[in-house]
Formats: structure tokens, C-alpha cells, sequence
């Protein structure tokens, strides 16, 4: 096969096809949000509804479709019977109408071209030539360097037909960026403590809880819909909550108590928490007996962690850091030290997350009321099909024997064994990528678009025109979630519930269902037997069928919550075996230990900013996701691009007025590709600056969202590793200002 990679970066414009700005593809100016939606008003009584849950976020709250007589899609609203939205959709959920009508859209399969002269340009083409390309390229890599040498990344629904095709091959390289560069660590720390995972949504008890510990967590931001609801009832019932952040969140200005952590020290506190709850005897202890592994050493352990050394670690008053102790002590069990979402720091970040484990074990509130509870879900099978060749190399293989103890593949990973290694060896040939743009996604840009111009095949399936379709090989337009059917909704949590999603309209332009995309690509590489189902409908029909219900049901009602057969919480006096070695909480882990690392988390300091540089942090805003949303019509009105907060100290050194465009470089001399408006606030610490993810587009097609604001991820360049799961820890970056356009030209990528 001729490698057609060293792949330069095309715009979707008329600059890469002429056909392109005839189709729609671009447009002349951005248009008003008015412009794209039926001004008639919803009458409900003549509307005509349809169930779907989100796709925004992974929360994936159920609600219904409302269409106006003239079947134009105009509202989304929660349903009631769902216990994840409780009848409520966010900002995110409300204003996901703004998908199916974004004329930005990729709206036709697109293969990229050279001509004689060298000159890479993307060319139209039907879904049957882009289909047979498509299949014809992975069934060459497949033969020529085995299937394990083919990697998926996903975000997104899709992603299990894709990997449902991608197991059919053989390979087993199925990576959601997700877990490397976000929520993998306190998987492994919850796993190795408790013996079970935290998943989504995690069984947080929050709604029961008298104490609520934020460290971290930015509950109000994320917009984890319904723990954006129960913190809401707590707090309405008197309830206290303990934010730990070096900037004023929004769960700040709702709390009893912040402490403006030095960054980076976060374990120093959690570590002294614990000495001050053993050694004050303030921990349960019949909870302790028997259930927990290792109390006595962990007691000898966190000796040397007293408050004191905490607080000049963290530069917190030694008081507020014994009352926050006190606090959770009082409300025990029902008290919750959230195991946060995006948890991958400083890379010993599955240490701090054990040490949140550790400590939640200690307060006796795990499987407690008010602390967390046992999850329920429905089993559903999985659709049938042919057993799945046994894989010749996995994805671990791939990785040469690293992060032994990571539960899933890293797209990091992935990313850095399609570089050549030291004798030039490249191991992966091909991506495909479906609901994720990489781009802004992986930190280490250079890294990604390194790895990228070694493939020989990149594969992108999405329903926007990001940044990382202008480096495929083959563009595959997936319509939106209000236009296809997918798979049902089977969502743990303290009743298992199943919800549908049914198309509210039929696909614009010529988008097809991800299912579909994966099934015909499938049928091409003869995997026939691998899709036993004509339409989805029909697989939908018999998985409802096996979990109590029917496609006929749910397409009426939306959500089913079905009887729980266990209980939620742990009995008085009940003996429970944990899912460890030990068949309890283990306090020591002997499964840390039995790989070689630490049983018991140990402190270690890390780098701070150099003179004239300041701590990079990032989080989310309450109506984005990640860099997925900023181009929607209606959540590009609520927020258009981002800002750098800085201290009124810092802002004063330089000279900076609120609102003043400036440039972020950082500690390796590379320069956000746009400018960002400055925003001077006390509510963040003198020696750091924040911004939200996901803003700084470079591609132009997106009309809303290129250019505006600056992007965190061009700034993530040094990448710390987590040891035992591969986690990257991402806040180790430091930037400085620039109050002139160092860009001399303009930047694509």
C-alpha cells in the first residue's frame, strides 16, 4: 500500500474543493442565530414529541424532542420520570436543537486527493465510493500489518459499532480519551481500594449527604446535571460543603468553607485530613473493623503528615484545615469527599485519588447513606454476533508492558506508539476516529500531529468540521443525535433505568447514522456474520425485550426505571467481601504493592512556576463541553470565547486593563495561536491563571467559534505520566503574557 501520509492540513473551503462552497459547506458570514430556527410558536397540543437522551455530555440526561406542526425541531426538554435529569435538562441538554441546525456542518463524505503537482485537496464523493475507500485502506493495513496495527478513538455513541467492527478484525485497540486524560485515575484508586469503580454517573449520595468535600470538583461548571441538582438540595437543607480550589469557583461561592489551595499540594491536605481523623479518633471504627485492610498502617504511615507541615505546604491556615476535618467527622457517614471527573494533574494523580478513596473509607460513608451508595443496572446483553478472533497483540502489548494497571486503552498511548521508536518501528497504521477531535483533546499537540503524519490511514467520523478533519484521508459525516436511533440508554445508578433515542427528524444533507457508517464499512470487509440486523430498530426491539420492556414502550414513555433486587446501602452489622485480595477496603494496597509501587500514598512536592511564569489551570463553563460545543448556535450566544483570569497583583504588574487582548506562551516558548481577553479578578491566586477548555479553534470552517478566545491544550506541552495507569497529568505548565501578536503568520493548526 503507498503510504499517502506526511498529510498536510486542508480546509474544508472552496480553497480545498471548489464544490465545497457550493454546498454550504462555508459561509459568507457567520449567521444570526434567529436565522436558523422556525419563528412560529410551539403550541404543545398540536406538537408532535419524540424521546432521546443527551448527547452533549456524558451525563446523557432523557428528554423529549418537541416538533411544531410544521415538523421543525424546536425545544428539548427533560423527561420527568428520569432520575439523572429529574426532569431538567441544562443549559448543554436545552440547547442541543443548535446541533441539528448548525449550518457548519459536515454535510457530504469527503476523500482526500493529490494531484500531479503534489497539491492535497479534499474531493466530494458518493457514500458508496467513500465507503469501499474506506473498507478497501483498512482491509490492506489489516493484511499487510495485522489488525492489531489499527487504533479507535471514540467519543461519543458510535463508538460501540465501531468497536463492535474493530473487534470483528481482531483488534482490540479501542481507546476513549476520556479515561488517559481525565477520569482513569480515580478508576484505579476507587478499583484498588474498594474493589469496585466509580464509573458514570458516579454513586455519589449527594441529595442524602450532610457533607459535601469539593476538591477538585467543579460541581455548577461541569454541569453534572443531577449532582448539579442534589448539591442544590443540600444546600437548601443546611448542608455544608468544602470547596478546595486556588480559584473562587462557583461551588466556592456556595460553600461553608474555601480553602485557596497552593497548587499542586492537594495531597499534603488530604493526607493531613487523615492524620487528624485517625489520630483524633474520629473515624469509624466499627466500620473500620470490619471491613478495612491495613489500619495500622496507615496509622504509623501519615504520622509525619501532620497539620502543621500541611499548612506550609499548601499555604492554608492550619485551623481551617482541622475545622474541614472536624466538619466531615461530625457528619459522618453521610458525607461525601467527591472523587471529581477530570482528576489527571500532576501524574501521581491515582495516589490523591486513593487518598480520597482512603479517606471516604474512613468516614465510614462508603456504601453508607449520604456518603455513596451501590449501584444498580439493568443487564443487557450485547447484540449477537460471530465470537471475535482472539487478538495476536493487545493494546497493552503496544505499549510494551507500561501502566499495567490501566482498565482501558490510552489514547495517549495509542498516540505515542504511531511515533517511531528508537529503531524506527511504528506500531499503529491506521485511526479511526469518531466524536473526538484529537487536536484539542491530547495534550502535546507537536506529539499528535507527529503521530498523525505517520499514519497511513486517518479516518474521521463526526458531525462538525474540527481540526482534526483537516488531516483525514476520509471524511464520513455523521448525522446529529436528533436524527438516528442508537442504542438504549442503560444507566447505573440507585434504580436501573433504560431510556431511548429515536430520530426526531430525518438526517440533513448527507449525513448518515454512526451505526450505519460502521455496519456498511463491516459488510464491505466481509464481516457479514459480525451484524446480524438489517436496521437498528430490530436490535433495539430485542435488547428491550431481554431487559423488561420493548421498542413499541419506550418509544411511548422515554425512560423505564425498573426494581432494584439489592440493596442500596450497606445493612447494620452486615458482612460484605470487597472485589480486592484481601476481600476488604484495602487501606494498604496489596495490589499497588504487588506491581511495585507505593501501598500507601507518600507526599512528594512538585514544580512551581519560575520567576515571571504562573500556573496554567483550566476547567469547564456550565454551557460548553469540552471543545465540541463552542460552534452551536444557541450555546455560542451564552458564551462566545473564553478569558485568562488573573490577579489584580499580577494584572497590575503588567500594566493590564480588563478586556486587553494578550498572548499566552509557556515554559517551552509556544504561543497560543490567537489572543485572549484578559479578566481581572481576586477569585483566583496570585500565582496561577485559568481559562476554559475548549476554545482557540484554528478551523476557519467553523464560522462562531474560529479564532475566538485562546486554546489551553496549545499550552499543555509537558506531560506528566502517570506510573501506574498512564494518566497525563496536564497542570505541571506554566505561561507568561505577551502583549503583542508574536504570530507572524497566520496559523492553521
Amino acid at each position: 500500500m503507498k503510504n499517502i501520509s506526511r498529510r498536510k492540513f486542508i480546509k474544508i473551503s472552496a480553497a480545498g474543493t471548489a464544490s465545497l462552497a457550493l454546498s454550504g459547506i462555508l459561509l459568507d458570514a457567520t449567521p444570526k442565530i434567529a436565522d436558523f430556527f422556525d419563528k412560529d410558536p410551539l403550541i404543545e397540543s398540536d406538537a408532535e414529541r419524540t424521546p432521546t437522551y443527551c448527547e452533549v455530555c456524558f451525563w446523557k440526561c432523557a428528554g423529549w424532542v418537541y416538533k411544531n406542526r410544521k415538523g421543525n425541531i424546536q425545544k428539548i426538554i427533560g423527561n420527568d420520570n428520569d432520575l439523572e435529569s429529574h426532569g431538567r435538562m441544562c443549559p448543554r441538554g436545552t440547547g442541543g436543537v443548535g446541533f441539528y441546525y448548525d449550518e457548519d456542518r459536515l454535510k457530504k463524505p469527503m476523500i482526500r486527493v493529490t494531484d500531479a503537482a503534489g497539491n492535497q485537496s479534499y474531493k466530494e464523493v458518493s457514500w458508496d465510493e467513500a465507503l469501499d475507500f474506506t473498507a478497501n485502506k483498512l482491509s490492506e493495513i489489516k493484511d499487510q500489518f495485522g489488525p492489531e496495527s489499527i487504533a479507535l478513538f471514540t467519543h461519543g455513541s458510535a463508538g460501540k459499532f465501531w468497536s463492535h467492527m474493530l473487534n470483528s478484525i481482531g483488534s482490540v485497540s479501542v481507546a476513549a480519551p476520556s479515561y488517559a486524560q481525565c477520569r482513569g485515575p480515580r478508576e484505579v484508586a476507587f478499583l484498588t481500594t474498594f474493589g469496585v469503580g466509580m464509573n458514570s454517573p458516579e454513586p455519589t449520595d449527594i441529595e442524602n449527604s450532610k457533607c459535601l468535600v469539593l476538591i477538585g470538583a467543579h460541581i455548577g461548571e461541569n454541569m453534572h446535571n443531577g449532582q448539579v441538582q442534589e448539591m442544590s438540595t443540600l444546600l437548601d437543607r443546611g448542608g455544608t460543603v468544602i470547596t478546595v480550589d486556588p480559584r473562587f469557583s462557583t461551588a466556592a461561592s456556595k460553600s461553608k468553607y474555601w480553602l485557596p489551595i497552593k497548587p499542586a499540594t492537594d495531597l499534603a491536605l488530604l493526607l493531613a485530613w487523615i492524620h487528624i481523623i485517625i489520630n483524633e479518633e474520629l473515624y469509624d471504627k466499627d466500620y473500620i473493623e470490619r471491613y478495612a485492610y491495613g489500619f495500622e498502617q496507615l496509622k504509623q504511615h501519615v504520622q509525619k503528615y501532620t497539620p502543621e507541615w500541611a499548612a506550609s505546604e499548601t499555604e492554608l491556615d492550619v485551623n481551617l484545615i482541622k475545622n474541614t476535618a472536624h466538619e466531615m467527622a461530625k457528619a459522618a457517614p453521610a458525607v461525601i469527599v467527591h472523587p471529581g471527573r477530570h482528576v489527571t494533574w500532576y501524574g501521581d494523580d491515582t495516589q490523591r485519588l486513593r487518598v480520597v478513596a482512603i479517606l471516604n473509607a474512613l468516614l465510614g460513608s462508603f456504601g453508607r447513606k449520604g456518603g455513596f451508595y451501590f449501584v444498580s443496572k439493568a443487564k443487557a446483553p450485547s447484540f449477537p454476533h460471530k465470537a471475535y478472533p482472539q487478538p495476536s497483540k493487545t493494546w497493552k502489548d503496544m505499549l510494551d508492558g507500561k501502566y499495567k494497571l490501566a482498565g482501558l486503552a490510552l489514547a495517549s498511548g495509542i498516540c505515542d506508539a504511531t511515533v517511531p521508536d528508537a529503531t524506527g518501528q511504528i506500531k499503529y497504521k491506521a485511526w479511526i476516529v469518531n466524536g473526538t477531535n484529537l487536536i484539542q483533546t491530547l495534550p502535546n499537540k507537536a506529539n499528535t500531529l507527529k503521530a498523525i503524519n505517520e499514519l497511513d490511514l486517518l479516518i474521521v467520523s463526526d458531525t462538525m468540521p474540527t481540526e482534526i478533519t483537516g488531516y483525514a484521508d476520509v471524511i464520513l459525516p455523521e448525522c446529529t443525535y436528533l436524527e438516528r436511533y442508537d442504542m438504549p440508554r442503560v444507566s447505573q445508578g440507585r434504580y436501573p433505568t433504560i431510556a431511548l433515542r429515536m430520530p426526531a427528524a430525518k438526517p440533513k444533507y448527507e449525513t448518515k447514522p454512526g451505526w450505519w457508517i460502521a455496519k456498511q464499512i463491516g459488510a464491505r470487509m466481509k464481516l457479514e456474520s459480525c451484524y446480524q440486523f438489517d436496521d437498528i430498530t430490530e436490535l433495539i426491539d430485542w435488547q428491550l425485550k431481554k431487559i423488561g420492556s420493548s421498542l413499541d414502550e419506550l418509544q411511548k414513555i422515554g425512560v423505564k426505571v425498573m426494581e432494584r433486587t439489592d440493596n442500596m446501602y450497606l445493612l447494620p452489622g452486615e458482612n460484605r467481601t470487597f472485589a480486592t485480595n484481601t476481600g476488604k477496603i484495602e487501606l494498604y494496597s496489596t495490589a499497588l504493592a504487588a506491581e511495585g509501587f507505593d501501598p500507601m500514598p507518600v507526599y512528594t512536592q512538585h514544580k512551581q512556576p519560575d520567576s515571571g511564569f504562573y500556573r496554567l489551570n483550566y476547567g469547564r463553563a456550565p454551557m460548553h463541553t469540552f471543545s465540541r460545543s463552542q460552534n452551536n448556535p444557541n450555546l455560542n450566544d451564552l458564551m462566545d470565547e473564553n478569558s485568562v483570569w488573573i490577579n489584580p497583583k499580577i494584572a497590575k504588574m503588567y500594566g493590564f486593563t480588563n478586556g486587553q487582548e494578550i498572548w499566552l506562551k509557556n515554559q517551552d516558548g509556544i504561543v497560543t495561536s490567537s489572543a485572549i481577553k484578559v479578566r481581572i479578578t481576586e477569585r483566583i491566586r496570585h500565582d496561577s491563571v485559568y481559562m476554559v477548555h475548549g476554545f482557540g479553534h484554528t478551523a476557519k470552517q467553523l464560522t462562531r467559534a474560529y479564532g475566538k478566545g485562546a486554546s489551553d491544550t496549545e499550552m499543555i506541552t509537558n506531560v506528566k505520566y502517570d506510573p501506574i495507569m498512564g494518566g497525563t497529568g496536564m497542570r505541571e505548565n506554566f505561561v507568561t503574557f505577551l502583549t503583542e501578536n508574536p504570530n507572524n503568520e497566520e496559523v492553521e493548526v
